[in-house]
C-alpha cells in the first residue's frame, strides 16, 4: 500500500498546478481526470482504495467549499480552483484513501492490523474513524508554502522551489510532491499506532 499510495500522492501533485488554472467543468469531470490520471489502472486492493479515495474526496471537498461549484460553472475568478480548495483536495484525498482501504479490507476479509473499532463495528465507524483521526495528520502544501516564505530553512526540500509568492502554481505543486513520503507514512502508521494486540497481526 505504501509504494502504491506515495505514487498516486506524486501523481496528484503534479495535477494541481493545472486544476489551479484549468479547473473542471463539473464535478464528473473533475472525479473522471483525477481517477485516470492519479489512480491509474492496477487491480490491487490498493489501486482499488486509490480510484475510490480520489472519487470520495472530491466529494468530501464539495461539501466543504460550495464554492467549487462556482469555479466549475465558469463564475470563478480565474477559472481554475483556489489553492486552499486544492490543499484540501490533497489532504483529504490521503485520507479517504485509506478509509478506502480499510473498507476493501473488511469486505475482502484480508487478514490486516487495522483499529479494533473499525474491525467491530466497520461499516459505521470507518468513515468517522477517518474524519477524526486522519486527515488533520496529512501535511497541508499551503501551509508548509507559508513556512517556506516566511522561514528559507525550515523546509529542506524546498530550497530549490521557485519563491511561492512568486509563482504559486509552480511552487506549491512542488511542495506537496514533496511532502507526499511523510503524508503517507502518518496516515498508514496511524494503523498500526491504533492497533492492540487484540487487533491480530499485520499482513
Amino acid at each position: 500500500m505504501y509504494d502504491t499510495a506515495c505514487v498516486a500522492g506524486e501523481r496528484l501533485a503534479g495535477v494541481l498546478g493545472s486544476l489551479a488554472t484549468e479547473g473542471a467543468e463539473s464535478s464528473d469531470a473533475l472525479v473522471a481526470r483525477l481517477v485516470s490520471e492519479v489512480g491509474g489502472d492496477g487491480g490491487t486492493l490498493a489501486d482499488a482504495a486509490v480510484r475510490r479515495g480520489v472519487a470520495a474526496a472530491v466529494r468530501d471537498v464539495r461539501d466543504r467549499h460550495p464554492e467549487m461549484d462556482d469555479a466549475m460553472n465558469g463564475n470563478g475568478a480565474g477559472g481554475g480552483f483556489a489553492w486552499d480548495i486544492l490543499c484540501d483536495l490533497y489532504q483529504v484525498f490521503f485520507a479517504d484513501m485509506v478509509g478506502e482501504f480499510l473498507r476493501s479490507v473488511v469486505a475482502e476479509h484480508v487478514k490486516l492490523a487495522v483499529p479494533v473499532l473499525i474491525a467491530t463495528d466497520p461499516e459505521g465507524r470507518i468513515a468517522d474513524w477517518v474524519a477524526e483521526n486522519v486527515v488533520d495528520l496529512v501535511p497541508n502544501p499551503c501551509e508548509a508554502s507559508a513556512e517556506v516564505t516566511g522561514h528559507a530553512q525550515a523546509v529542506d526540500t524546498a530550497q530549490s522551489v521557485v519563491g511561492v509568492a512568486q509563482d504559486p502554481p509552480t511552487a506549491l505543486p512542488k511542495i506537496a510532491e514533496s511532502l507526499v513520503p511523510r503524508a503517507v507514512g502518518k496516515v498508514l502508521g496511524l494503523i498500526l499506532e491504533e492497533t492492540t494486540g487484540e487487533a491480530g497481526a499485520a499482513a
